[in-house]
């Protein structure tokens, strides 16, 4: 007898009580009452798992059918249940802490291929092009179809400064792309700021992190210090945020809400069914403010953006959110791994479930690439017409033809020109109304 060659009936035994267990019908409340332990499943898996042992042509160790067996329990269910080793456990740590190593995209199922959500801002894949909708079908000369996401994931992974070919189908090209993207340490800056135009600013997520919050509310105080201590109006972009933590999501709603039901969550267990209400005070003071959002703005995102357009707080612009409307928590197991399992569903304040529908913007902006034209200029004006009178607020410096035009927010970014012009118009609205009621 080969010494090797271990008999399966320990393992099978073992694996029998374990899945027998949590079956018994009637004393959770979790199963039907009368519900009869699948025993005819339960024979079906130990045949499987004996004729492995026995047959296959490389000899395979129990913990590794276990662990594969695990690994189908939980990517059977849907895109986001997984099975997260101790490594895959660590760097998804470390990919809430705002650095990693990869590619810089947020990936998804879909069909058997890696749908990309999202590319996250300034990281390689980015760069290189890589889009949200894009259809990964192969990892260099890999193909994709058979690998689990954790599979396609590993290989994304890798050490810094390595180059990984991906091959894409993208919608309105004819032939799948191929793209080379090199490997780096990812560090997320998740809040970015700007000032478009004296009052009006600009803050940008990436992504929800554990500082998120935070990062926002000092984004906040320094473009009001830059507008003399107050805003007229924000935008707020979350296009192509493929989520993050929930707990962040709601401190950003909750800035810019002074009461109010945010988000709430129904699961099957106690501890699933939550609900965050906002706190004063409303950081703006009821400043006008936009909310910019397209398909790859997942999850959180979502979630801030159906709140505060349930509130009526923000308009929201952009096109149909990414729709991903349910809930994963992260169960640490005694052995250091750890299992994601969905364990509820959110909804925004109105009741809406987000999941496989979401946020239609109030506006929709549809994708366009603008390009600027020269004047071709036949037309004449009064400040071309010989000895035309001056205007005296120029103090003889000439007029607006004198002034240099530099690149325009709308051929560099046509939806955030739109949104900048929606915020204006809600601001010379607000303040003709005050004006009225004086």
């Amino acid at each position: 007898m080969n010494p090797r060659r271990r008999s399966p009936l320990l393992p099978l035994l073992l694996l029998a009580a374990l899945f027998a267990g949590p079956l018994i019908a009637g004393e959770d409340g979790n199963n039907a009452a009368g519900e009869a332990v699948p025993l005819q499943a339960l024979r079906a898996f130990t045949e499987v798992f004996a004729k492995i042992k026995s047959d296959y042509v490389e000899e395979v160790s129990d913990e590794t059918l276990l662990e594969n067996a695990i690994r189908g329990m939980l990517t059977g269910l849907d895109p986001h249940s997984s099975y997260l080793d101790q490594e895959d456990f660590k760097q998804l740590q470390e990919g809430t802490s705002g650095e990693f190593g990869g590619l810089g995209i947020e990936v998804g199922m879909e069909d058997g291929f890696i749908r990309v959500i999202a590319p996250i801002d300034g990281t390689p894949a980015q760069r290189a092009g890589i889009r949200a909708g894009d259809l990964i079908i192969r990892l260099d000369d890999t193909p994709v179809k058979g690998m689990s996401l954790d599979e396609a994931v590993k290989l994304m992974r890798g050490k810094p400064g390595t180059p990984i070919t991906l091959t894409v189908v993208r919608e309105g090209e004819e032939k799948p792309i191929r793209i080379t993207v090199v490997r780096a340490v990812i560090k997320v800056r998740s809040v970015r700021s700007e000032t478009l135009e004296p009052g009006y600013g600009y803050v940008r997520i990436t992504t929800f992190q554990s500082r998120t919050g935070e990062d926002l509310k000092k984004a906040l105080r320094q473009l009001q210090e830059k507008s003399g201590g107050r805003l007229r109006g924000l935008v707020l972009d979350l296009r192509n945020n493929p989520g993050g933590v929930l707990s962040a999501a709601v401190e950003v709603a909750d800035a810019f809400l002074d009461e109010g039901l945010i988000v709430y969550t129904e699961g099957r267990i106690e501890d699933s069914e939550l609900k965050y209400t906002a706190k004063p005070d409303d950081l703006l003071h009821g400043a006008p403010l936009v909310v910019l959002v397209n398909g790859g703005s997942a999850s959180a995102s979502e979630i801030v953006a159906g709140a505060l357009q349930d509130h009526r707080r923000a308009i929201v612009m952009g096109r149909q959110t990414f729709g991903k409307g349910s809930v994963q928590t992260i169960l640490p197991m005694t052995n250091g791994t750890a299992i994601k399992l969905t364990t509820a569903r959110y909804f925004t304040p109105s009741g809406r479930s987000i999941q496989a529908e979401g946020i239609t913007p109030d506006i929709i902006i549809p994708r366009l690439r603008l390009q600027r034209l020269e004047d071709e200029g036949t037309g004449v004006k009064e400040a071309d017409l010989s000895r035309h009178l001056e205007n005296p607020a120029n103090n003889g410096n000439g007029g607006a033809k004198d002034r240099q035009t530099p690149e325009t927010l709308a051929t560099r970014d046509n939806e955030l020109y739109e949104a900048l012009n929606t915020l204006k118009a809600l601001v010379l609205m607000g303040e003709r109304a005050q004006a009225e009621t004086r």
